[in-house]
């Protein structure tokens, strides 16, 4: 029978950096204190901070059931070939080769998650897709970008909030916006910001005639309590109210209660239409206001003003961040990371972690070398 002695070494290792990471020791009473918090019969009469002390609660309790479950699996791998090895029965190395692969891709996961550094990573997101430079074919490739997103969330298991969506003058939309929640899911969604070019057989143009199209991607930190972090002035805003309108199907519930808020300093629009009334969609747009300014003021003390609050430069040629090819070759890659699959269809129906993860390794790479 063959020696795992090293691989099993090697996984015994990363549990317990990952335990370490983490903070193990810690998360159990941790996890006692939040637990009498979460069982107060009083908890849900401050909302705001039941929210927060269940998520926490949540997270917690993720933390240590994977690491217990990871655990538990590699002791079960060790168990099993310490039994091979005393047996010298060579019939346990498929099965042990298999739970070894199934652990590190396991391990792969928790290390990637534990990459995030970002202060607000762990939270839900405010996504918005914007046509740009390419006509009906770039209306239709944000129609495309949205439903890829969407399909992503599903895999990850996240809920999507559709807010708004703006439908294109012929085919797709000119624009939309959504709330994604979910563990990560800002941290995730970040990767993702800036340009986005499709390179096709234009459906819409002359027969066999190539067509390139640019739509962008922009993702902010949604927090339900946003009244510690800024406050906004009733005279920096302009309400509108507006009939909704669109294509019809899952994206638009049609009303008269639409709501546009313009946050006159900044320039900002915020647009809700798929609430019930007029009153949710105005607190909803308010909440996702809020998050926007929260970011805008938060690259503006790292100096990052081109990142401002979604994309601030054309959304068209020399500043996409990735390219998806359909012709006359199948190709997507990044163009930060390197990063690269010939599968386009799939990434289309929402196979991003990949490009999600090499961002990550890409992100983090940039800030030990700058160290």
């Amino acid at each position: 029978m063959k020696s795992f002695d090293d691989v099993i070494a090697s996984l015994l290792k990363r549990l317990e950096d990952a335990k370490m990471v983490l903070k193990f020791d810690s998360l159990s009473s941790k996890k006692m204190v939040l637990e009498k918090q979460v069982s107060d019969a009083n908890l849900w009469d401050d909302p705001d901070t039941a929210r927060k002390v269940t998520a926490e609660y949540s997270a917690v309790a993720d933390d240590i059931n994977l690491i217990e479950s990871l655990s538990s699996d590699l002791e079960d791998v060790i168990t099993l070939y310490e039994l091979g090895k005393e047996e010298s029965d060579d019939s346990f190395e498929t099965e042990i080769d298999e739970a070894i692969g199934k652990l590190s891709g396991e391990f792969d996961a928790l290390e990637l998650r534990l990459m995030f550094s970002g202060e607000h990573d762990a939270k839900d997101a405010v996504c918005e897709i914007h046509a740009g430079v390419g006509g009906t074919d770039a209306q239709d490739w944000a129609e495309m970008m949205l439903r890829m997103y969407l399909r992503w969330a599903e895999r990850k298991g996240f809920t999507v909030e559709i807010d708004e969506v703006s439908p294109g003058q012929e085919a797709g939309i000119l624009s939309a916006t959504m709330i994604v929640r979910g563990r990560f899911a800002y941290g995730l969604l970040r990767a993702e910001k800036g340009v986005h070019r499709l390179v096709r057989i234009s459906p819409f143009g002359a027969a066999g005639k190539r067509q390139t199209s640019f739509s962008s991607f922009d993702a902010v930190p949604y927090m339900d309590d946003m009244s510690g972090e800024i406050t906004i002035d009733d005279k920096d805003i302009r309400v509108d109210t507006y009939r909704s309108s669109g294509a019809g199907g899952q994206h638009v519930n049609v009303t008269d209660s639409a709501v546009r808020i313009t946050h006159l300093p900044s320039g900002i629009v915020v647009t809700c239409q798929n609430e019930r009334s007029q009153l949710q969609n105005k607190a909803k747009a308010m909440q996702i206001l809020a998050a926007k300014l929260v970011e805008l003021q938060r690259q503006q003390r790292r100096a990052e003003i081109d990142a401002i609050a979604g994309p601030q430069s054309e959304v068209g040629w020399g500043n996409q961040i990735r390219s998806y090819v359909l012709a006359p070759y199948q190709l997507v890659k990044d163009l930060r990371t390197g990063a690269e699959t010939g599968n386009v269809e799939s990434v289309l129906d929402g196979d991003l972690d990949p490009f999600m993860e090499s961002y990550l390794r890409w992100e983090r790479s940039k800030v030990l070398h700058s160290n």
